[in-house]
């Protein structure tokens, strides 16, 4: 499996398609609770409920617990280059690429877990 995603939707997609979505819901929750951030994710929770909760999620941590969301990107190791390459449009643009990019280390994560435990 490749791990170049054109967005969201794709990445999602993809993790589906692969049988790694649960997984990846997972990997989140658990994420998220290293940074001592809540985030409800419903077991069942569909990849459209994923994308907008992780997108509202990130959207209120930015404009109102930023240190938390700070937090949140070091637990998660969302790369530096990164952050450096979205381009600052306003808020809700910053938050849903900012979702991207954690969507996306999860998935490598996730990745590299299924290759190596495989032998």
């Amino acid at each position: 499996m490749v791990l170049k995603f054109s967005d969201t939707s794709h990445l999602l997609k993809t993790a589906q398609e692969n049988r790694l979505y649960a997984k990846l819901v997972a990997q989140l929750e658990k994420d998220f609770g290293l940074a001592n951030i809540y985030i409800d994710l419903k077991e069942g929770i569909s990849p459209d409920g994923l994308k907008s909760l992780l997108h509202e999620k990130i959207y209120v941590l930015i404009m109102e617990r930023f240190s938390e969301y700070l937090n949140l990107l070091y637990v998660i190791d969302v790369p530096e280059k990164a952050f450096k390459e979205i381009k600052v449009t306003d808020v809700v643009e910053v938050a849903e690429q900012v979702s991207f990019l954690i969507l996306l280390r999860e998935m490598q994560k996730i990745f590299l877990k299924e290759k190596y435990s495989e032998h």
